[in-house]
């Protein structure tokens, strides 16, 4: 018997089919993957699969049971990872483990061997909170919040966006564990290492099933959108440039904690800057006090000719930033957006005015000023986000993981206007947990426990090492980690 069969599933947003047709099985025990853009409709089938929510045409089963006329069978069965992790930020570890538990009528002394694998690597932060949890730390929560219940079938959908190739690795280890159980799972994923651990993949994309196969024979056979062909890119600043961030002996502390422990460097005018480390390495707090967002506790730093302790103020008004997921606001139009943050930058009205003519005109967007940037494909949000944080010409602009989530082909897409930017002078600041992308970088810095571990071009850090590619490199320093915070 299969663990999942799916029949002709379709399901509607108003105008937008977000499934169409949808038919595919799963065996029991096998590691199932769903691929695709974001938008294909995989989010959708989860919570049909889930019961959480309604087809509007089809069947689906899940070990057996209808998803509508059993959905209380198929919930005692199925365990459910969504994105974003689905924990309480405000609750401990061990508080929103036992919630969950509580949930489906069991504790975590009767499913303790569920999930003895995963939670015994963090149970010793227990009283911990969730929301001061590390990325890989979170994961593992999160995982062992769904077996508690000790499920027969494991959805998890895109549990690793955002979280360190380390943490990641491990995470599909567990995975590997849960299958010599015969759990079944079926996970989507955007990273193609992961997309190739899986036994099958299904590739969704418009809400239609466009291929099932093995992950070698489906990457192949789309290898258009999977592995697009790689940006040929010959910038790099010249020697005599100017120093547009320079940092001396930075120190970030909470109490006896240094989240930032002594840290220097510089980065040139038009450079595009790599800044990775794992989740917990220090990287999102050093960038909070570049950025003005915080206050070093000791140490130097300028940004765009700002003193980062004095002058934070005019610090925010010189550069750009952009977040994971954009940060556009989803119910303004495409030219509410403009507006906004051209005033919030500080620009005047017939600068931004003038700047939104501009940008639209060069982003072909002329003819959806006034559409609603919740209904744009992924691809133009990104385009707009990041053209949104530079109309104000910042000598800098800071992306903090602002590919996290999406496919090859947009990812592409958005570090060809990455390199304009840098070619037009404009400082790129980056993190990122795509190691392809670190390839891109100039130069890159890898921060671990506070520090920084290594420093230079990708070539010579891979030379340095002695590793054929920087997913290789990154793994190789991540792994002398000796915090406990992950």
């Amino acid at each position: 018997m299969n663990a999942i069969e799916v029949s002709h599933i379709s399901r509607q947003y108003g105008k937008v089919k977000a499934l169409s047709d949808v038919s595919f099985s799963v065996s029991k025990g096998e590691v199932f993957g769903l691929i695709g853009p974001d938008g294909a409709g995989k989010t959708t089938l989860f919570r049909i699969l889930a019961t959480l929510l309604l087809a509007d045409k089809g069947k689906a089963r899940v070990d057996g049971y209808d998803v509508v006329e059993q959905m209380r069978d198929v919930r005692r069965r199925v365990g459910y990872m969504p994105g974003r992790f689905s924990l309480y930020q405000d609750l401990t570890v061990q508080e929103n483990l036992e919630f969950f538990a509580t949930l489906f009528g069991t504790t975590i002394d009767e499913g303790y061997d569920s999930i003895k694998a995963i939670y015994s690597q963090i149970e010793k932060f227990r009283h911990r909170r969730a929301g001061a949890l590390s990325g890989g730390m979170k994961q593992k929560l999160a995982l062992s919040c769904a077996l508690i219940h000790s499920p027969s079938v494991l959805l998890l959908d895109e549990p690793t966006t955002g979280v360190d190739p380390v943490s990641r690795k491990e995470l599909w280890d567990m995975l590997g564990l849960l299958k010599e159980r015969q759990i079944t799972v079926v996970a989507s994923t955007p990273y193609l290492n992961e997309v190739c651990r899986c036994e099958r993949v299904a590739f969704l994309d418009h809400g239609e099933v466009r291929g099932i196969g093995s992950p070698e024979a489906i990457l192949k056979q789309f290898s258009h959108i999977f592995n697009p062909p790689a940006i040929e890119h010959a910038h790099a600043p010249k020697a005599e440039q100017e120093n547009i961030i320079e940092v001396n002996h930075l120190v970030k502390a909470f109490g006896n904690f240094h989240a930032v422990d002594d840290i220097s460097f510089s980065v040139k005018r038009g450079e595009i800057f790599g800044f990775l480390g794992a989740n917990g390495a220090g990287k999102t707090t050093a960038m909070h006090m570049l950025t003005g967002l915080s206050q070093p506790t000791s140490g130097k730093g300028r940004v765009a000719g700002y003193d980062i302790k004095t002058e934070y103020e005019q610090i925010k008004r010189h550069i750009g930033y952009m977040s994971q997921r954009f940060s556009l606001y989803e119910d303004l139009t495409v030219s509410e957006n403009i507006h906004l943050f051209a005033g919030i930058y500080g620009m005047d009205k017939k600068a931004i005015k003038a700047k939104t003519d501009e940008m639209l005109k060069r982003l072909d967007f002329e003819a959806h000023r006034d559409d609603l940037v919740a209904s744009l494909p992924l691809g133009w949000k990104q385009k707009l986000a990041f053209s949104v944080s530079i109309i104000h010409e910042p000598g800098v602009v800071f992306l903090d993981e602002p590919t996290g989530g999406v496919d090859p082909a947009t990812r592409r897409q958005f570090w060809e206007l990455i390199y304009e930017a840098a070619a037009l002078g404009i400082t790129v600041f980056v993190t990122t947990h795509y190691m392809d992308e670190a390839e891109y970088c100039d130069r890159i810095s890898i921060m671990v426990d506070g520090k920084i571990s290594a420093l230079g071009t990708p070539d010579e850090l891979k030379s340095r090492f002695n590793q054929p590619d920087m997913d290789h490199v990154f793994t190789h320093l991540a792994r002398q980690t000796t915090r406990s915070s992950d």
